[in-house]
């Protein structure tokens, strides 16, 4: 589905960074060449010591106006980085926000798609989907990392009951009003599983949320900064939320 009727709309991409000096020029410079305008990107760098800091001030450099920085004072989680950097583009007014990684696993041209559906069915959330029908997964994955994927949203799924294929997609685009709704400083996960408590309490909070197809692929440069306590911490995050009924809609 084309944005067609909205390549105009004012878009803030939200992209957390550590450690994603190489690789940040050339996924800035796709998002820049969608035929979007509106698109403004916001990095939010968690002081990277390889100078992805400085490489994205040099891009604001490059692109007054259209790209900026979100400069923390260290490695934090990324689900709090993606709540400061999401909070921000609220605050400055953007009429939606898009999460998405900055080592090319989401591609860029899905974008116009995800606006697009935003746009012509009034959802509140869009979701990049590997496991809805026409989704995919990358072949570069091993087969142990694909069943874990799988197996982590159906676990999630079937504990919170939220009717979601890809409840820890990273693709997400949202409306601002909706996560003005969230409160998103209340939000509880430090790492990953942020994924997870936002789109649960979006769907308590009464938000209507679509997923479409897109193709995951693997990181293009760099190293996963998947550890075992962010595994944990998502494992145990559904629970903690069926047991608390709170979040950041509550």
């Amino acid at each position: 589905m084309a944005a067609a009727d909205g390549r105009d709309a004012d878009l803030t991409v939200v992209m957390p960074t550590y450690n994603e000096a190489e690789g940040l020029p050339g996924i800035a410079a796709e998002l820049l060449a969608l035929a979007l305008p509106g698109l403004r990107l916001l990095i939010v760098d968690d002081a990277s010591p390889d100078g992805t800091g400085r490489v994205a001030d040099e891009l604001t450099r490059r692109h007054p106006g259209r790209i900026q920085v979100l400069h923390r004072a260290g490695k934090d989680g990324l689900g709090r980085a993606y709540a400061a950097g999401m909070a921000a583009a609220v605050a400055r007014g953007t009429h939606y926000v898009l999460q998405m990684d900055a080592d090319g696993s989401h591609p860029p041209h899905h974008i116009p798609q995800l606006l697009g559906s935003a746009q012509a069915t009034g959802a509140d959330l869009v979701i990049g989907s590997r496991y809805v029908p026409g989704g995919q997964l990358t072949g570069a994955w091993p087969v142990h990392r694909r069943l874990l994927s799988r197996w982590a949203n159906r676990y999630a799924g079937a504990v919170l009951r939220t009717g979601l294929r890809d409840l820890t997609a990273g693709f997400v685009l949202w409306r601002s009003t909706a996560l003005t709704s969230l409160r998103l400083d209340h939000a509880r996960s430090a790492g990953y599983s942020f994924q997870i408590e936002l789109k649960h309490a979006a769907l308590r909070a009464g938000c209507r949320a679509l997923e479409i197809p897109i193709r995951f692929e693997e990181r293009r440069h760099g190293a996963s900064k998947m550890s075992a306590a962010v595994q944990l911490e998502a494992a145990l995050l559904p629970w903690r939320l069926l047991l608390r009924r709170t979040g950041p809609a509550g």
